[in-house]
């Protein structure tokens, strides 16, 4: 029996193969002929799928199964709540007519603010037609949350201006806008917006504090930081050495040559320019607190600010990305764009400062910021990715710990725990 019954097995998967191919190809040959009939229709509907809102689309539903069941069962009751309920609908779609034509003008100020400052916005609307505007509404989205004006009844080329603040209790990029006019019922089922400006940005910066010159720049030098490294041309004078064919005459020491009867030119120590990079720590395990993540951006702002207004070259690396660092303002406005990484990319600051600091120029200084979810242990590995004549300071913040200094070979670490403590304890470093 079994013998007799092995071939139907085959043959019954081979018949249902060759029919779910024959439905694939009916199934594109109904897709390809329908398509235009589709994108009409998708055409007709979506404009008017835009004006209605989940409440809209809860009541066309309960009007549509309503009708269905009065008129299946023969209830008057279901009937009469869903001609009720279309009425309702219908009535509603009278209130989308009508067409506006305003200018919408959008202000803040200042534009830039730190954290806790007062800053206002103003919303000028113009009637920018021909014809008298009806009241209406106004919209204008604030950060996360939406203002709602009554806009009068306004005259040709008549302005109305409403005044509004804005909340700057945490740092971030808020934008005010686009502001839109809404059309609509009362009850909230149908609803035509219009937009009429673009976003405009309020940068709220963290709290800095201002450093001493030197405890901010660590290398305070007009020529370069004299390195160990050894050339032929440079600035910082070195020792004396015998001539060799191929060497520049013009370093040739002349007093010592006649005095020797040998010629002797000039060795010295090659310079480069001040360069300080930055790390800063951004993953959200690395903090505690949401707090603890705004003091280590306040921390990384106050140091970066004040290295720019000193003229050194200066690069800050995070999760994100490299900030710009042309301007203090560009700086802060960059920093202001600084969110805790989820992303789990980089697990350890040294994979951080090794991605992030690859293409960079060579430093002089090395900084690394990070939370108390850091362990020294992994902050005193990014030693290992620079030079032996690089200068290490890693500065770990902790919210409420007293600021203290802990210094290991090759690196000094820094405790901090409010932000007014940071120049105290810069000034100590560079003692």
């Amino acid at each position: 029996m079994t013998s007799a019954t092995a071939p139907a097995a085959p043959a019954s998967a081979s018949v249902l193969a060759r029919i779910r191919r024959g439905l694939a190809r009916a199934w594109r040959v109904v897709a390809t002929a329908t398509a235009p009939a589709r994108h009409w229709v998708g055409a007709v509907l979506r404009p008017i799928a835009a004006v209605v809102t989940p409440v809209g689309f809860v009541v066309a539903v309960l009007a549509g199964v309503s009708l269905v069941l009065g008129f299946a069962l023969g209830w008057q009751e279901f009937v009469f709540l869903g001609m009720l309920l279309a009425a309702a609908l219908v009535v509603s779609g009278a209130f989308l007519f009508g067409r506006a034509s305003y200018g919408v003008l959008i202000e803040l100020t200042p534009r830039r603010v730190v954290v806790g400052d007062r800053a206002m916005g103003r919303m000028v609307v113009t009637n920018t037609g021909s014809r008298a505007l009806a009241p209406s509404r106004m919209e204008l989205p604030v950060g996360r949350g939406v203002a709602e004006f009554s806009l009068p009844p306004m005259q040709p080329k008549q302005e109305h201006e409403e005044l509004f603040s804005v909340p700057t209790h945490r740092r971030a990029v808020i934008s005010a806008g686009p502001a839109e006019s809404v059309k609509g019922d009362a009850i909230g089922l149908l609803r035509r917006a219009q937009r009429w400006s673009q976003p405009v940005e309020l940068f709220v910066h963290p709290r800095t504090v201002r450093l001493a010159p030197s405890a901010a720049g660590l290398v305070r030098d007009l020529e370069g930081q004299t390195s160990k490294r050894i050339t032929n041309n440079d600035i910082a004078f070195h020792a004396l050495r015998p001539y060799v064919p191929g060497d520049d005459r013009r370093y040739v020491h002349w007093r010592t040559s006649a005095r020797i009867g040998q010629l002797m030119v000039r060795q010295f120590e090659e310079t480069r320019r001040s360069q300080i990079t930055i790390v800063h720590v951004a993953r959200e395990q690395a903090y505690a607190s949401e707090d603890e993540f705004e003091l280590a951006i306040s921390v990384t702002a106050s140091i970066a600010s004040q290295v720019i207004r000193d003229g050194t070259q200066i690069s800050i690396a995070s999760e994100r990305g490299l900030w710009l660092t042309r301007t203090v303002i560009a700086m802060l406005d960059d920093s202001c764009r600084e969110v805790p990484a989820t992303d789990g990319r980089f697990t350890t600051v040294r994979d951080l400062a090794r991605e992030r600091t690859r293409r960079l120029p060579a430093p002089s200084v090395v900084m690394v910021v990070a939370g108390s979810g850091v362990a020294p242990e992994e902050l005193r590995a990014v030693q290992t990715l620079f030079g032996p004549d690089v200068t290490h300071v890693a500065i770990r913040v902790e919210t409420g710990v007293t600021a203290r200094l802990a210094v290991t070979p090759g690196q000094t670490r820094i405790e901090l725990g409010a932000l007014n403590d940071l120049p105290m304890v810069l000034r100590e470093v560079i003692s």
